[in-house]
């Protein structure tokens, strides 16, 4: 199952939500916990489409430490919010691709 998009959504109240689509017609949604940067966590989630498109979605530790540590200096909050979006989103899709709920 292999990552095709990532979609950004800033809800007016603050909060983010990240859709991370597949070729198999799945999809996983997360929430950044940072509110009010929106915007900055949506552009982080751009940067990494380079890493993510084409990968496969069920290699969620790989995909983490990519993400996290793929860049030449660390990460702040806006980028760990990014990561945690997805990586949340990522574990919603892995729980559907399995049909079991995700603390399974």
């Amino acid at each position: 199952m292999k990552i095709t998009a990532l979609k950004s959504f800033v809800h007016t109240s603050g909060n983010f939500f990240v859709k991370v689509e597949t070729d198999e017609g799945l999809y996983g949604v997360g929430e950044a916990g940072l509110k009010r940067r929106g915007q900055a966590i949506a552009e982080v989630i751009v940067g990494f489409e380079a890493d993510l498109i084409g990968a496969d979605a069920s290699r969620i530790e790989h995909l983490w430490q990519t993400m996290f540590r793929g860049g030449f200096f660390p990460g702040g909050v806006v980028q760990s919010a990014a990561v945690s979006a997805i990586d949340i989103a990522l574990w919603d899709l892995k729980g559907k691709a399995l049909g079991v709920p995700v603390y399974e």
